[in-house]
């Protein structure tokens, strides 16, 4: 299990640059057994090691430390929920740290890691065509990967399709995505354009939603910030 020390912040507002110029970066912690927001400070460099260990859909141990508040020393159990980046600098600037009941099943977006090379590429001259890069599964905290790996070897024709169904999942895990959904396929170069206007609406609905399960998870402290 990746572990992750934090401190508790008591900086808030404008004030936060001069964590970030001292190679921290603000984070708050939240869950359903938690009662409020913490507010949190970690190394950047820690952070960034481990962030690429574990991604998005991995528990971390975040180990906290603080003071009067009561919790320090306390063990979390937490997924990275998400993460913020400077629009010019692309340096992340905050991060949000949940912490979900281990004994109830979770709903998470998982990347999918394509390897291989398919044999229509190789021989027919075609192109991959990844028409998603994520999918959203259900499974317990405990049980989440942190990539799911396609392989695309058996792609040999221009027929032939990677489904949804197709993908093997760790025991415990479900996909919530349509079983028949294409994840990938091969098609002869001039189809290629054709291929990757069809998830684009799809991809535009879900940047929406995400931004709006961000604003209303992190209302309170955008309110102080």
């Amino acid at each position: 299990m990746l572990t992750l020390s934090a401190q508790i912040r008591k900086t808030f507002g404008k004030k936060v640059k001069n964590i970030r110029q001292a190679g921290l970066i603000p984070a708050i912690l939240y869950g359903p057994e938690i009662k409020d927001f913490i507010l949190l400070e970690v190394d950047y460099k820690k952070f960034d090691t481990i962030y690429k260990e574990a991604g998005e859909s991995s528990l971390v141990g975040l180990e906290v430390q603080g003071d009067e508040s009561g919790i320090k020393g306390v063990d979390f159990m937490v997924l990275i929920h998400n993460t913020e980046k400077d629009p010019l600098t692309g340096d992340l600037i905050h991060i949000d740290f949940y912490q979900p009941r281990m004994g109830e099943e979770i709903e998470v977006k998982v990347p999918l890691v394509f390897e291989g090379e398919a044999l229509a590429v190789k021989e027919l001259g075609g192109t991959l065509v990844k028409n998603i890069s994520e999918i959203e599964v259900k499974a317990l905290p405990a049980k989440l990967p942190k990539e799911i790996i396609v392989q695309v070897e058996d792609l040999k024709t221009f027929e032939d399709r990677i489904l949804i169904k197709d993908l093997l999942l760790p025991e415990g895990v479900k996909s919530l995505k349509d079983p028949e959904e294409i994840v990938a396929l091969v098609v002869p170069v001039e189809k290629v354009e054709e291929e990757l206007e069809k998830p684009i609406e799809e991809k535009v609905e879900e940047v929406e939603k995400i931004e709006k399960e961000k604003k209303e998870g992190k209302e309170e402290e955008i309110a102080g910030e």
